[in-house]
């Protein structure tokens, strides 16, 4: 796991989100049917200009998110148990065709189901990241946008994986805490105390992350150090990538 982290005594205070929202998610959460920008439910403000815009691989979402290995391995353990025990009763042929045939459709529709679930997830989302914010366009049936404002971030993971995608998770200050449903899929796994909005299955993620590391410098006047950067002790202030 790589991390992007921001000095937390370099942090502005007082600076208000963009657009506020929902009271329980600290402000950060607004719903809209219609984008006048792809990806953002309000024109851009002047001076605000995008710096990079980008989704997740469905693939990605489906093994990673929605665990679509697990879940067939699961359904493969439960069939090959069934048809032992069949074949232990002497069941063969058509008989036991017919014992097999509603556990194995039923099996085959749960994971086309995940399978579905994952890529209307990723076809319905767009990350999005500009000069002064972090937006995250979600949702399948109701269309919701986060609006993260660097203000507000504290520090952001980069995660690479074998499969050639990476995702870029951010830290948000608590009192902006939105709730780890709201965000699901787009939320970092097991951080459920403090959940951390995630850009996930990126085939560009270590971009998405350094373009990121130097927008929240620039945003504070500071310079980003190299996303080559391998030690923890030697960061300094501001926003950097290191690898643990």
């Amino acid at each position: 796991m790589k991390a992007v982290r921001l000095s937390a005594d370099r942090l502005k205070a007082g600076q208000q989100a963009i657009h506020r929202g929902h009271s329980h998610s600290g402000g950060l959460l607004q719903e809209h049917d219609h984008e006048p920008v792809p990806g953002l439910p309000q024109e851009l403000p002047a001076g605000e200009r995008i710096l990079w815009q980008g989704a997740p691989r469905w693939q990605a979402l489906a093994v990673e998110a929605f665990h679509f290995r697990k879940l067939t391995l699961y359904f493969s353990l439960i069939l090959a148990l069934r048809l032992f025990f069949l074949l232990e009763d002497g069941l063969e042929g058509l008989p036991l065709a017919k014992a097999m045939g509603p556990f194995l459709v039923l099996s085959l529709s749960a994971l086309l189901m995940v399978w579905s679930l994952a890529w209307l997830s990723a076809r319905h989302t767009l990350y999005t990241i500009t000069n002064r914010r972090v937006v995250m366009r979600i949702g399948i049936v109701l269309t919701v946008t986060f609006n993260l404002p660097y203000s507000r971030i504290t520090a952001a993971h980069l995660r690479k994986t074998v499969l050639g995608h990476g995702d870029v998770a951010i830290e948000i200050s608590h009192a902006n805490r939105i709730p780890w449903l709201q965000l699901w899929p787009h939320a970092r796994a097991w951080q459920l105390k403090h959940p951390q909005p995630t850009l996930r299955g990126l085939a560009d993620a270590e971009q998405a992350a350094g373009i990121l590391s130097k927008a929240w410098a620039e945003d504070r006047g500071e310079r980003a150090m190299p996303a080559s950067q391998t030690s923890a002790e030697e960061m300094g202030s501001g926003f950097h990538v290191v690898a643990h």
